[in-house]
């Protein structure tokens, strides 16, 4: 089972390599913090990653595109919709993702994609991004 997350934040550190996107798991209606308190968990990512999402979030538009808006671009002239992110599996500290894509004839295929590039891809069109259950599990065990 996934859980829908949200984008809760993003770290930019430009002079270190490693930058943080936190995840946090979106609360149903009438859940209170005494009821349940959402889970969080972050996620390494380089640079450019960071400064993409960021753009996006911002929706700051630049000359020409960028690799993410490339990708996007092909999902769309190609007739398909970017339906959702999933983050499906963590391994040696390592998570991974898939594009949850919709094409024209109404077939559903997720291409691999590394969390980071998959947010950047999405979070401009405001995508649910999704994490499997043993996922966050992992992640917020790990944070513990």
């Amino acid at each position: 089972m996934a859980v829908l997350m949200e984008l809760s934040r993003i770290l930019i550190r430009e002079l270190n390599d490693v930058q943080i996107i936190e995840l946090r798991e979106v609360q149903e209606e009438g859940e209170g913090e005494a009821e349940s308190k959402a889970r969080t968990f972050p996620i390494v990512i380089g640079l450019p990653e960071a400064q993409a999402i960021e753009r996006r979030l911002k929706g700051i538009t630049i000359k020409r595109p960028q690799t993410h808006d490339l990708l996007a671009n092909v999902v769309e002239a190609l007739g398909a919709t970017l339906e959702s992110i999933t983050v499906n599996d963590l391994a040696d500290h390592t998570f991974y993702a898939t594009l949850d894509v919709k094409r024209s004839d109404g077939e559903r295929i997720n291409i691999d994609c590394r969390p980071s590039d998959a947010i950047a891809i999405g979070i401009a069109g405001g995508v649910p991004i999704y994490v499997a259950e043993h996922v966050l599990e992992a992640a917020t065990r790990d944070e513990s």
